[in-house]
């Protein structure tokens, strides 16, 4: 079975411009309510593999190496904001339609007064080595 990642963004939803920190407290606990469900539910099916939230991008560091030298490591990163990671999930599944499906789930993710946050949610399937 292909496996999927469906990576998410720090980009606020179409429907919601307010960061999570910013939400009120019985919002972000129905969100992450929600993606504790979603999880069980895709393990109890199977198709979980992973599924991690990251530390915003305040916490983040960029490394840049030539391979001969030390390191070169900085304290936060320089894209915007709307194109640094916030979290991702890798599924095991059938086939893309059903990674797209999951992905339609994680997008309508409940916001602020419970509205749908239409995350944009990138899909991309996880390559294997070919085999030697």
């Amino acid at each position: 079975m292909p496996k999927y990642m469906l990576l998410q963004t720090y980009a606020q939803g179409e429907d919601c411009d307010a960061p999570l920190p910013e939400w009120a407290p019985e919002d972000i606990r129905a969100h992450i309510q929600f993606q504790h469900v979603l999880n069980a539910e895709l393990t109890e099916a199977g198709e979980l593999v992973e599924a991690e939230g990251l530390a915003g991008p305040e916490a983040a560091k960029t490394v840049v190496a030539d391979g001969k030298g030390g390191a070169v490591v900085t304290d936060g990163p320089f894209a915007e904001g709307k194109e640094l990671l916030a979290g991702y999930r890798v599924v095991d599944v059938e086939s893309e339609a059903r990674a797209l499906e999951i992905a339609t789930r994680v997008s309508a993710a409940p916001g602020p007064e419970g509205a749908p946050l239409r995350v944009p949610i990138e899909v991309r399937q996880v390559m294997s080595a070919p085999e030697v």
